[in-house]
Order: C-alpha cells, then sequence, then structure tokens
C-alpha cells in the first residue's frame, strides 16, 4: 500500500487523531537528570567514566558517546511522551517505549519498541525484543520469514513519510501516543507511524546515546484517557 494510501487509511480509522491527556508534566528540570538513571555498558570496568548525558545551558544532551540509555525511574502506561529535539550533525538517536529488561540486545539495547530519531529516519519503529504490527506489514517491514525481534531479524518498520523533518540544527517535534496496544507516532505534526497489537503496553522511557550529540529542549509526557 502506498505511504498516502495508508495515511488516508488510518484517517479514515482515526489513526491519525491524538486523544485526549490530562496532568501533563515535565520529565526534565531543565537543570538536573532527577528521575533518571543511566544504562551505560563501559561503565562497568570503568565506573568513573565520562557520562554521556549531561545538562548543558538548560538543554537535556545525548553525546552520543560512550553508548548507552538514560531511563526513567519510573514505568508508565497509556500514556503520551513529547521531545523537542535537534542534530546538528546528521546522526543517531531514539527514543525508547515500554523499555523493561536491560541490554536484551547486543549487551546494549534495552527490550523496548524504539521510535526512531535518527537524521531523515525520524519515526521509524525499531523492535528490541517486543513487536508490533502495522498495515501492509510485509511491503514495509520485508519477507515475512525474516521477522523477528533478535539479532539480524527484520526488525525495523519505516515511517510513512520522507519530509516530516526540519533541516539540520533546528528543533523537531516527536510525538509518541501509547495506549493499550497502539502506538501512534508524530513528527512536527505529521503522522508517521501507526503500530497495533504491540507485544508491551507499560514500561519505562528511554533516551539513547548512540554515536551522534542531540540536544533536548522539552521532554514531556501526559496521561492519555
Amino acid at each position: 500500500m502506498h505511504a498516502l494510501a495508508m495515511m488516508v487509511l488510518a484517517s479514515a480509522l482515526g489513526a491519525d487523531q491524538m486523544r485526549p491527556v490530562s496532568n501533563e508534566r515535565s520529565l526534565f528540570d531543565g537543570k538536573s537528570l532527577a528521575g533518571w538513571s543511566m544504562d551505560v555498558p563501559a561503565f562497568d570496568g570503568n565506573p568513573n567514566g565520562t557520562k554521556p548525558f549531561i545538562i548543558r545551558n538548560g538543554l537535556l544532551v545525548s553525546l552520543g558517546n560512550p553508548g548507552g540509555h538514560l531511563l526513567t525511574d519510573q514505568e508508565y502506561s497509556n500514556y503520551r511522551v513529547t521531545v523537542e529535539y535537534r542534530f546538528v550533525r546528521p546522526g543517531n538517536c531514539g527514543i525508547l517505549v515500554h523499555a523493561s529488561r536491560l541490554r536484551r540486545l547486543y549487551e546494549m539495547f534495552p527490550q523496548s519498541i524504539e521510535v526512531q530519531m535518527m537524521h531523515k529516519n525520524a519515526g521509524d519503529f525499531w523492535l528490541i525484543g517486543e513487536d508490533i504490527t502495522v498495515y501492509d506489514m510485509v511491503k514495509r517491514r520485508g519477507p515475512r520469514d525474516r521477522w523477528g525481534y533478535d539479532g539480524d531479524k527484520l526488525r525495523r518498520i519505516p515511517n510513512l513519510t520522507d519530509n516530516s523533518e526540519k533541516p539540520l540544527g533546528e528543533w523537531n517535534t516527536l510525538v509518541a501516543e501509547c495506549y493499550k496496544s497502539q502506538v501512534k507516532v508524530w513528527v512536527n505534526g505529521d503522522l508517521v507511524n501507526y503500530g497495533f497489537g504491540a507485544s508491551a503496553s507499560k514500561g519505562k522511557i528511554a533516551l539513547q546515546s548512540e554515536g551522534a550529540e542531540v540536544e533536548v529542549r522539552r521532554f514531556v509526557i501526559a496521561d492519555v484517557q
């Protein structure tokens, strides 16, 4: 199914609409990492190593190296998370929803559904020990016999648009709405992915450090009704 046709279908089904929310609050206070904890495998042998997540000029910064994750202390279900972020140079990063078991994949990535932020790929799903279904699954994910959520299996489900991101250096807004077994993703107001039948419906939220510096100026969560 063509991306435009899928968007029309999503609209017809009401999948492009955001649900009502309440109790919006910030996960980042602008001055500390209160409410978060890091999991950085490199710290196992060097606990005093450089931290990949810092606060700089009121921004939450993922430095990209060493690799690891910043996870909320609290678990969430039925929520909408909104992140305003920017890359200065092309690079990779992601927001992980429903994160649970640490180092589930490659002794690095926690079990989760990744909502990609990577430049020119924002809104892709990457499956890490969890699964989700989208419309036109074979065309978007690839041959069914190679599907999976571990190792070299086909774990990526590409987003539906090519031009939703802003130029490098400008701020993007990514919204991931997780309600029951559904995950919907908007980038700068465009619905770019919609999955259902997810194998997880609650967990922590994580930000990656994955090779590129990313600045975050807003990181909020709200309860979805």
